[in-house]
């Protein structure tokens, strides 16, 4: 089965993107909740953010009005955001490590899906749905991690930027103050950055899970 079938069935995959970013978005954030309790702050499960209640972790704009704008416009590809998790990073153990591992939680969360998911599309017959349904769950979460990799606030990867930046707070103030509009120029006019950084190393690791 190649990677150009998930291209089928409109209304299958339409579904399989769905429920493939429900899984990832949800999986992600509660992840980051369970990290930071493992490393010793409660703060996401006294607000409730460790549950698998999908409404608890929507939010307007990148669960539902982002995904569907790009849907609606055939842009592609989908992607989005849940409601971040709440995190008291004075918290944490390991010091100025601890917010890096909560954030990659998220991505390592994605990771798993993508094996999951990606070895049920190699593994499955091809005379069903399944493998089209498995396989773009598994895209839509390679997709996911690599986006969440960006080293721009507010995404996991700029966790990982601030412990290169611990002698420049001016920077480090700086995107936590402008990070997002950074981040909606990237969307908006970076489709060759994405393209590169994200969309083609994440198909690429699906192929490598998939066997194509």
């Amino acid at each position: 089965m190649g990677l150009t079938q998930t291209a089928g069935d409109a209304g299958l995959q339409l579904v399989a993107v769905v429920v493939g970013l429900g899984l990832a978005i949800i999986l992600h954030e509660v992840a980051h909740g369970w990290a930071a309790l493992y490393l010793g702050d409660p703060t996401a499960k006294y607000a409730g953010r460790l549950s698998l209640n999908p409404l608890n972790h929507v939010d307007l704009f990148g669960t539902i009005i982002l995904p569907l704008v790009l849907l609606i416009s055939n842009a592609g590809f989908v992607f989005g955001w849940a409601k971040p998790v709440p995190v008291n990073y004075y918290n944490l153990k390991y010091g100025k490590y601890g917010p890096a591992l909560v954030a990659l939680a998220g991505p390592a969360t994605n990771f798993v899906l993508l094996l999951i998911f990606g070895l049920l599309a190699r593994f499955t017959a091809d005379d069903s749905a399944l493998p089209i349904l498995f396989l773009t769950i598994a895209a839509t979460n390679s997709i996911l991690m690599m986006f969440n990799l960006i080293p721009v606030p507010p995404l996991d990867g700029s966790k990982i930027l601030y412990l290169f930046l611990e002698k420049q707070p001016d920077v480090v103030i700086w995107l936590e103050k402008y990070g997002m509009y950074v981040l909606l120029a990237l969307i908006i006019f970076g489709g060759g950055i994405l393209s590169r950084f994200v969309f083609e190393p994440a198909m690429y690791l699906v192929g490598w899970v998939v066997g194509h």
